[in-house]
């Protein structure tokens, strides 16, 4: 059976952007397991559950997976997490990776060993983030000369204020866009396109939310997995 380790916030994950790619996985067979920095459950951002923004019947589904799923209740410390033992590593997004799973050795280490070893990496919308900070193996910039799609400074624009601060008051640290480009990475997030899923190699980045199916479907594809 093939396996993946979804590597997930604890800061605040986006609903659809985690949800989305498990349901698919698992409905296809896939053998999933969670992840979190400190092997707590991991939060969801509550605005990625609003009805208002995402409709009642999806902001529903959402939560109740959150509530319910086993391995999202029960997660695994990423520190015990080795990327040689799954197919796949999924980073889903959402603003709160980029305190937490961006900056975390442990998810660095597991993203570098699913690109350079045997097995793919899934890496979407904030968590994209994470590719400007990971060094492969020899020392250089793990995204430098890849092809990457991720959350665009266009839309981050439309969420923080003029000092950079999201509307729950935190300041954000850094934008995903300027610290992927500013580490070598080929940064385009196709704007004009409904969806934006990009493959490298082993390395496949999504933009954000409405990329997650899509994203889900060309991982699929690459394990060579059908539905």
């Amino acid at each position: 059976m093939p396996s993946a380790l979804f590597v997930v916030s604890e800061a605040g994950y986006w609903g659809e952007e985690c949800i989305e790619p498990l349901t698919q996985l698992s409905d296809a067979g896939v053998d999933v397991t969670v992840a979190t920095p400190s092997g707590d459950p991991p939060v969801i951002d509550e605005r990625s559950v609003d009805p208002e923004s995402i409709g009642e019947d999806a902001a529903a589904h959402i939560r109740t997976v959150h509530e319910t799923d086993e391995r999202l209740n029960n997660p695994a410390p990423l520190a015990q997490a080795d990327a040689s033992d799954y197919d796949t590593v999924v980073f889903p997004g959402g603003h709160g990776t980029v305190w937490d799973i961006n900056q975390d050795s442990h998810a660095r280490t597991l993203l570098r060993e699913a690109v350079e070893g045997s097995g793919k990496a899934l890496v979407i919308c904030h968590a994209v983030g994470i590719l400007a900070f990971t060094r492969a193996s020899d020392g250089s910039s793990l995204v430098a000369d890849r092809d990457v799609t991720g959350f665009p400074n266009e839309w981050e624009a439309d969420i923080v204020d003029e000092n950079d601060v999201l509307p729950d008051g935190e300041k954000l640290p850094y934008w995903v866009e300027d610290e992927v480009i500013a580490a070598g990475g080929n940064w385009d997030a196709e704007l004009d396109a409904e969806t934006s899923v990009t493959v490298d190699g082993d390395l496949i980045t999504a933009r954000g939310p409405g990329s997650s199916a899509a994203a889900a479907e060309t991982l699929l594809s690459e394990l060579s997995i059908t539905q």
